[in-house]
């Protein structure tokens, strides 16, 4: 491996330091976007039947607010009917959209850093390439017979110019997989958010006094 990326050149550098930092993102997506800190399935179905005769106590909210982000959106609509029974339903809804658009910020944290990566990377291959290629005609010497160029200076140059090309690829198109898959996962977990708050915002309408 460490022939490989000394064949390469400096200009793989960077393109390590993408592919790590690419790597961290999707672990910590992959760790954040679980289902059960998200959305889990019954929380709402849960909700529903604990609010049917009563809004919970103040202390109920607040570890419902801890359950996940689908808890935390429908926690904001019942401490605001705690706070305010005659509250309007679309102040019940701007409530619980605030909470939502603070959620939906913590959703997509670090996926433009990831989508960014796999944009750059293919340039930052692209760069190896032509320095690869600046070091192929580096080593035909000015005034040279043919087959007089230096030929460690030109396997070199042709190195750094596939390997970086090579690299910048493994690097982007893992990225943009990743990307795409977590942008749709998070799409989705939105649109659960923006339903479920509209079926609690429905079923909280008795005790709007």
């Amino acid at each position: 491996m460490f022939s490989i990326i000394q064949a390469a050149g400096w200009p793989i550098w960077p393109l390590i330091a993408c592919s790590v930092l690419a790597l961290a993102i999707v672990i910590d997506r992959f760790i954040c976007l679980k289902a059960k800190k998200v959305a889990p399935p019954r929380l709402l179905d849960e909700v529903l039947s604990v609010t049917r005769t009563a809004i919970p106590a103040p202390d109920v909210v607040a570890q419902l607010e801890k359950n996940s982000a689908l808890g935390e959106v429908l926690a904001s609509g019942l401490r605001a009917i705690n706070s305010d029974p005659r509250c309007t339903e679309d102040d019940l809804r701007a409530v619980m959209e605030s909470t939502g658009r603070i959620v939906a910020q913590r959703l997509e944290q670090r996926l433009s850093a990831l989508g960014t990566i796999a944009s750059a990377a293919p340039l930052m291959g692209l760069f190896g390439t032509v320095v690869g290629m600046i070091e192929i005609f580096g080593s035909q010497a000015p005034g040279a017979t043919t087959g007089g160029g230096n030929p460690a200076q030109l396997a070199h140059g042709i190195s750094v110019a596939l390997y970086n090309t090579a690299f910048g690829l493994i690097v982007a198109i893992p990225s943009l997989i990743f990307w795409r898959y977590f942008r749709a996962r998070v799409d989705a977990y939105l649109l659960t958010l923006e339903l479920a708050a509209e079926h609690l915002a429905r079923h909280l309408k008795v005790f709007r006094r």
